[in-house]
């Protein structure tokens, strides 16, 4: 760790690299604009946005009050002394720019998927380790209050003891109008090995890996499908099953990614030995069904009275965000919130090289042949 960090009182300097969608919400971070982290501009400075599109280099620097545009990382890198830069580039560069950064002296925040595999990310984090550098992947959605809460009732054996995590994702990928449909204009994801696939696929990985502790999931099978039949799409349709032993019995894994059904969905469900507990990350919700006041004849009439009021408050909730255009991103927010508090500290990262380790090869194991369906 760079432990310049801890000992300055400076505001750490950071810059972002790439202006795709995903760039708005950190530099809505790193400009003091966050509701979800409030104003950081007294410890963070933005010095840089760096695009090769000059356009889109000069709107980011200039919406969010960056000091100045690059179209060059290696020039950005030269004139600015960075402290931390934010990669959000497609996956195929996250290797190359990173390596660029933690040489130059920069600690690394990086989308994911930040490698195409395990190995691939063990050869950053050596870099990373001889730069004396700290690199992190983005798994912003185990920061959301909906996941928070979760992981809260499993720890107090709220849920009893954990039997089964199932995560679904329903998003229209295939639509030709869409981020990854269009022919004419492919998304540089569909070159990764499971294709548009491998963007959520770190998502699956790292929000079951973060539920089931130290389960090992022994048994792997994984059904990787183009239902579709879209020519420039490698799958449209993932459904995973794991099972695993934990420390009281089996445990059951289930990814399902679905690009056919409606309406876009975003769930996680977590069941236990006592009860079970659903929230959504994109119409954020808790739905928690376990043993009520009253007894095993009254216990279902109180949980869907209790979810009812439960679901109505979520609602209102919802159309508050929607007015104010709030998105699902708090949870990012939240975990950039925590990093830089890290880096200044000279504490550890809330995700560990261990935590990115884990996911990648969950992901390697998913995608292995041996497991296929």
């Amino acid at each position: 760790m760079n432990t310049s960090l801890r000992a300055s009182h400076r505001p750490l300097r950071a810059a972002v690299v790439g202006s795709g969608a995903i760039s708005k919400e950190h530099l809505t971070f790193l400009s003091g604009r966050s509701q979800a982290a409030g104003d950081v501009t007294g410890r963070i400075e933005l010095a840089a946005v760096c695009d090769l599109s000059p356009v889109a280099a000069d709107y980011g620097a200039t919406e969010f009050g960056a000091g100045r545009a690059y179209t060059d990382i290696t020039e950005m890198l030269k004139a600015e002394d960075l402290d931390v830069v934010h990669i959000l580039t497609p996956p195929a560069s996250h290797v190359t720019l990173a390596t660029l950064c933690l040489e130059a002296g920069a600690n690394v925040i990086c989308e994911k998927p930040i490698t195409s595999s395990a190995a691939d990310l063990e050869q950053l984090l050596g870099v990373a380790q001889r730069c004396n550098r700290a690199i992190m992947e983005s798994h912003n959605y185990r920061f959301n209050d909906g996941y928070l809460t979760v992981r809260e009732a499993l720890d107090a054996g709220r849920l009893g003891d954990l039997t089964e995590v199932e995560i679904r994702i329903c998003l229209p990928v295939t639509d030709p109008d869409g981020r990854f449909g269009d022919p004419n204009l492919p998304s540089p994801i569909h070159r990764m090995p499971a294709g548009v696939l491998h963007d959520f696929t770190t998502h699956f990985a790292y929000l079951l890996l973060g539920l089931t502790g130290d389960v090992k999931f022994n048994r792997v099978a994984a059904a990787w499908s183009n239902h579709r039949g879209v020519a420039h799409f490698r799958y449209d349709d993932l459904d995973a099953l794991l099972i695993g032993e934990g420390p009281t019995g089996p445990v059951h894994g289930r990814l399902r990614f679905d690009a056919g059904s409606a309406p876009d969905a975003f769930s996680l469900t977590a069941r236990g030995s006592r009860g079970w507990m659903e929230t959504d990350f994109f119409q954020p919700h808790l739905r928690t069904v376990i043993p009520r006041p009253g007894g095993a004849q009254l216990s279902p009439i109180v949980n869907h009275v209790a979810n009812g009021l439960g679901l109505v408050r979520d609602g209102v909730t919802n159309f508050g965000r929607k007015l104010l255009q709030q998105t699902p991103y708090h949870g990012l927010h939240r975990m950039l919130d925590e990093t830089y508090g890290a880096l200044a500290d000279g504490a550890p990262l809330p995700v560990s090289p261990g935590d990115m380790l884990a996911a990648a090869r969950l992901v390697d194991q998913l995608l292995d042949d041996e497991v296929r369906l």
